[in-house]
This record gives C-alpha cells, sequence and structure tokens, in this order.
C-alpha cells in the first residue's frame, strides 16, 4: 500500500469520526481531538483483548463507513451539518499543520528517551499486532500506559513505519489538541484574538526546547491535551451530557498517557466540580445530581487506567511504573 493512498484511508475514517460527534453535538472544534481520543479507547479495548491488528482495521474502516454515510445523508440533504465559517486562524492552523507535517515526516527521531519507552513500544506493536508482555526481552519498560503507541500505531500501520510517521502521527494529536483552543473564543471574527492565541501557540512550539516535537515523549502531550479538556468544560458548562460525556472520555485517555496525568487529571476534576456547581439555577436537588454527575464522570474516566493497572500487576512482576494508593 503506498503511503498516500494508506493516509487518504486513515484521512476519510478519522473525518467519519468527525462527522458522527458533531451530528452529536461536539463542537467543530473539539471534534477532531474528540475523535482521536474516541479511537484511542476502542484501540485500547482491542489492544487489551489481544486484537489490535483486527481493531485497527475495525477502528478505521468503520470511519470510512461513517463518512460515506454522511456524504450519502448530505447529498439527499439530510442530517447536514451547519457551516461555522472560514477565520484567519483557520488558515493558520492548517499553514501551520502542512509545514510542521512536513518538516516533521523528513526528520529523524531523537534517541534519548524513546527507545526506552513510546517508540519501541510503537515499533513493537506495529510488527507483531499486540501489547508487550514480560517474556519479550526486546522492549524494556513494557507497562507504560500505551495510548499515545497505539494512536501511532494506527496511523503508522496505514502509511508505513518510519521515524517521521510516528512524528507526524503524534503532531496531529497535538495539532487536534490545539485546535481545540479556539472553541473558547467567544467572537471567532475578533482578528486581534485569534492571532493573540496563534501567536501563544507558536511560542510555546519556538521554546518547547527541552521537549521537542522531533521525538515522542509525552511531556507536551499531557498539557495541550489537558487545555483542549478545559475548553471544553466551558464550551459544554449549559449541555450536562456532553460535559460530563467529554470529561469521561478526556480523563480516561490521559490517565493511559502516562502515569503522572493525575495531577492534570485533578485539575480537570477541580474545574468540572466547579462548572457543574455554578452553571445552573440552584436547587435542592442539585445536592443529588451534583455528586451523581462527578462521580460518573470521573468514575468512568478512571476505569480504563484501573483495567491498565490490573493488566501491569498480572503481566508483570515487578513494574516500576505502577501506581500504588
Amino acid at each position: 500500500m503506498s503511503v498516500w493512498l494508506g493516509f487518504a484511508i486513515y484521512a476519510i475514517g478519522l473525518l467519519g469520526y468527525n462527522g458522527t460527534l458533531r451530528r452529536l453535538g461536539v463542537s467543530p472544534y473539539l471534534a477532531w481531538i474528540t475523535a482521536m481520543l474516541v479511537q484511542i479507547l476502542i484501540l485500547y479495548g482491542f489492544a487489551m483483548t489481544g486484537w489490535l491488528t483486527l481493531g485497527i482495521q475495525v477502528v478505521t474502516y468503520l470511519g470510512v463507513g461513517l463518512a460515506g454515510l454522511w456524504l450519502v445523508m448530505s447529498f439527499f440533504r439530510k442530517a447536514q451539518l451547519r457551516f461555522e465559517g472560514i477565520h484567519l486562524f483557520d488558515f493558520w492552523m492548517i499553514g501551520l499543520g502542512i509545514v510542521t507535517g512536513h518538516t516533521l515526516w523528513q526528520s529523524p527521531l531523537v534517541h534519548y528517551d524513546n527507545f526506552s519507552h513510546w517508540a519501541v513500544m510503537v515499533k513493537f506493536m506495529v510488527f507483531t499486532g499486540r501489547l508487550p508482555g514480560a517474556s519479550d526481552h526486546l522492549i524494556s519498560f513494557t507497562s507504560y500506559p500505551p495510548a499515545t503507541a497505539l494512536f501511532i500505531t494506527q496511523f503508522v500501520h496505514w502509511v508505513g513505519f518510519s521515524d517521521g510517521a510516528m512524528l507526524v502521527a503524534q503532531f496531529i494529536l497535538i495539532w487536534g489538541a490545539a485546535y481545540a483552543i479556539f472553541a473558547g473564543l467567544r467572537d471567532r471574527s475578533r482578528a486581534l484574538t485569534s492571532f493573540a492565541l496563534c501567536f501563544t501557540l507558536a511560542i510555546s512550539f519556538v521554546f518547547n526546547v527541552a521537549i521537542r516535537l522531533n521525538n515522542l515523549l509525552v511531556d507536551y502531550v499531557l498539557p495541550i491535551v489537558t487545555i483542549a479538556a478545559l475548553v471544553g468544560i466551558f464550551v459544554y458548562r449549559k449541555r450536562p451530557i456532553l460535559l460530563c460525556a467529554h470529561v469521561a472520555i478526556f480523563v480516561s485517555v490521559l490517565l493511559l498517557v502516562k502515569n503522572s496525568a493525575t495531577f492534570f487529571v485533578i485539575m480537570i476534576g477541580a474545574y468540572f466540580l466547579y462548572t457543574l456547581i455554578t452553571n445552573h439555577h440552584w436547587h435542592w436537588r442539585r445536592l443529588i445530581t451534583v455528586p451523581i454527575q462527578f462521580a460518573a464522570s470521573i468514575g468512568a474516566g478512571v476505569l480504563p487506567f484501573v483495567w491498565w493497572q490490573w493488566h501491569v500487576k498480572q503481566t508483570f512482576t515487578v513494574s516500576k511504573h505502577q501506581i500504588s494508593t
């Protein structure tokens, strides 16, 4: 399979999830990163049950099928999406994505912490079709949570394995989280406000010297996805069902990116609770519904990580990366 054909299949699949989420009420600016995180969670389920390669194909072709369905529905003028308009920051984000993606595709992977962590895990999963186990001696630190590795593995499965493909895959995730930030703008036609956000993102890329984009460390992924989660809480503050689902999805994936994401999850949980308390007319029933909504959302978000912790204890006798109470 050629690189362009594989990329087209992956991109159409992502478009299918994006269109589905938008029709379910997800913000068009949050739909990209949410679609990626939903795919990660589905892939995680397949990987944990030993069907990773099948899962990659099912997840991607399901997206392709959804994209075809929405195309046909739109042709008959049913379930059409409202056009959000084109803004200056859209052109900036598209330019950023093309230029950075082209550069990363030609960039070698930096070899310092990657080859004992996520890059090796990606290579292992691409060529074996499963998560690493305790008996696999070619890879160390096998108990790292696999969220970003699963996302990169899915992309590499279609476009081919290379340093550049892995770097571009991670940048797609970062791009989706960065684009979600613009959902928080009250007036997107104001160029000054938009470009203030663009400038801030550019500065964060330029001064991202310690982490950089030419390696697979997740230290930049964690905060940018967290910011997208916080923006989503603000955007969905008047829509409780979307709000709770949004929090559960982002908490789930953040905990599966790295164990230290617990710090970011606490931030999300605090803002989520504040939003639940302050953005509705107060009534005595809120004393019951707020704790239930909070516990259900955070609890659902933590469950995949609990499954991972159980997997670590069952698979690896001794692990320096599991978290005890």
